[in-house]
């Protein structure tokens, strides 16, 4: 079963900055992987996790 539920951030100035900083660096790090994997053609899941993450497991 699949459980979704919205949550409200109530987060500081500090906190809200460093999840703004946080968020762009994680779509800046898809996005590169989107790149690469465009460049390559190579589409499959556990093929770009291999090399996105260094390892053989995954994250």
């Amino acid at each position: 079963m699949k459980l979704v539920v919205q949550v409200r951030l109530f987060p500081t100035p500090a906190q809200e900055a460093a999840l703004a900083d946080t968020l762009r660096l994680c779509n800046e790090a898809a996005n590169l992987v989107s790149q690469i994997a465009w460049d390559s053609t190579v589409f499959r899941n556990y093929a770009n996790r291999i090399w996105s993450t260094g390892t053989a497991g995954g994250c």
